[in-house]
């Protein structure tokens, strides 16, 4: 497998990557040597591709036939598929349960939940093939773990998220794909900033056992290391990068 200029680069997919962990993830991976194709729902603005080995890709991950399409054309200009991140998602703000529709539940699940397994099922024929072993990382959320108030339908998308990646690490070791979910701290980002406060924000860093807050570059770093060789043999888990908040 070789990158579109034949250089033997690894080939990373990254959804969402326009957002603040997006970036910061194809950031990553574009300096770990990897040709990176940078998909998000929005039209690409160009300022992925003055990274090099960074091309930008507009795809909505919860639409069966462009993901299909998006990747045939990624393995058309590159030749296959490494590594697949899904870090695309929907954020949420707060709301009672007893006002949440059925509508507004569905609506995170296509995108937290439905996108991811579409992904999957769009790039495995290529994982299998990868010479370095098949990588899927499904960005996920404390919430699953926490039961944040006010936000039952993304902790829903996002737990589900969870247990579909045990299951897809379960069906896929037998090609040597390993899946794992990652989930971060509440990190400043501006679809983050949209929701919390910074009273909300040092209330969380409170509760770390390293009171320093997360950035997206630490949380890229996590995503690097399961893109890794040192990971070949880590799947089916749930890794937090939060300074430890979870402790408490």
């Amino acid at each position: 497998m070789t990158g579109s200029d034949g250089d033997g680069s690894r080939v990373a997919v990254v959804t969402g990557a326009a957002g603040g962990l997006g970036s910061a993830i194809v950031h990553r991976l574009a300096a770990d040597g990897f040709a990176v194709a940078a998909l998000d729902i929005a039209e690409p603005d160009g300022t992925s591709g003055v990274v090099p080995g960074v091309r930008d890709w507009r795809c909505d991950v919860s639409d069966p036939a462009a993901t299909r399409r998006t990747v045939d054309g990624i393995v058309q200009a590159y030749g296959g598929v490494d590594v697949l991140v899904n870090n695309a998602g929907l954020l949420s703000g707060r709301a009672s349960l007893l006002e949440t529709t059925p509508e507004e539940l569905h609506r995170f699940f296509d995108v937290n939940a439905v996108g991811p397994l579409l992904m999957v099922q769009a790039c495995v024929p290529w994982l299998r093939e990868s010479p370095y072993r098949g990588r899927v990382v499904n960005v996920a959320s404390r919430t699953f773990f926490t039961g944040a108030p006010g936000q039952i339908a993304y902790a829903a998308g996002k737990g589900a998220l969870i247990g579909m990646t045990r299951v897809m690490a379960r069906e896929l070791g037998e090609h040597r794909i390993t899946v794992n979910a990652v989930a971060p701290a509440q990190v400043a980002t501006p679809g983050t900033r949209a929701h919390s406060g910074d009273e909300v924000f040092a209330a969380t860093m409170r509760q770390q056992a390293i009171k320093e807050f997360v950035t997206p570059e630490h949380f890229a770093g996590l995503v690097s290391y399961l893109a890794s060789p040192d990971a070949v043999m880590v799947t089916g888990q749930t890794l937090v990068c939060d300074g430890g908040g979870l402790l408490h």
